[in-house]
């Protein structure tokens, strides 16, 4: 254990015999006060901001610049209070609310990732003898190029699929519109698809068994794909069977 500080949040401890010692309790209160309920403002914006809100937390990206923020690493948090900027380290599992995103993020201690990225697999139900039923979201960025495009990632054999959604990530160019669902029936899951960034479809369908992996196409109306992404999520749900009978 450290004789300075808490070992989790480093907080600093005040020394027997101390002087002073509101200073480093009210240094311990602040930080607790940004680090609690954690919310950030953003962890996008590159340069240091003029003149932030007394509390204002930030996760910094790549390449940030300022008088504070030049030079130190993407990820680290840096809280501004009483005219000062303090940089703190995240660890493993820490999580935070960014504002200008609206969604949760959560730290392996160098890179922060959306929380519901790490929620890809639900199991619903188990039973005593191991066998269960899980939902599960298969996804992928796709870039777009010729007459269709295939996922590499698939719809797993012995699935069942509730639909497909899409969004287009990076504005798709050479065709006018889009398609989405797999060989021998390209518009299963939509046809006619915005090529604008951020226009998107959920293509729900009537629970469909699978029986091979089976790849999503994305086919190009009106013209080949020569540019653009689209990031396919396929919504299933998986079973598996009974475990060994020792």
């Amino acid at each position: 254990m450290s004789d300075d500080a808490t070992p989790r949040l480093s907080l600093p401890y005040v020394a027997a015999g101390q002087a002073q010692k509101h200073i480093t309790v009210n240094e311990a209160f602040a930080r607790l006060d940004g680090l609690v309920q954690l919310a950030v403002e953003s962890r996008t914006i590159v340069a240091q901001p003029v003149a932030p809100a007394d509390g204002a937390i930030h996760i910094l990206p790549a390449a940030a610049t300022g008088a504070f923020w030049a030079g130190k690493a993407a990820g680290l948090l840096t809280r501004f209070e009483a005219g000062a900027w303090e940089a703190l380290t995240p660890a493993a599992g820490w999580l935070a609310w960014v504002k200008d995103e609206g969604h949760a993020v959560i730290s392996d201690g160098a890179t922060w990732t959306p929380l519901a990225a790490t929620f890809k697999a639900v199991t619903a139900a188990k039973s005593p003898f191991g066998a269960n039923t899980r939902f599960e979201i298969v996804e992928q960025e796709v870039t777009l190029s010729g007459a269709l495009t295939a996922t590499t990632v698939v719809i797993p054999n012995r699935a069942i699929v509730l639909g497909v959604s899409t969004r287009t990530s990076v504005a798709v160019t050479g065709a006018t519109s889009y398609s989405c669902g797999v060989s021998g029936d390209t518009a299963k899951f939509g046809s006619g698809l915005g090529v604008a960034k951020n226009t998107n479809n959920v293509g729900v369908v009537g629970p469909t068994a699978y029986y091979a992996d089976t790849a999503v196409v994305i086919t190009a109306a009106g013209g080949s794909f020569t540019g653009g992404k689209v990031r396919v999520a396929i919504h299933v749900m998986r079973f598996d069977g009974a475990g060994v009978v020792p």
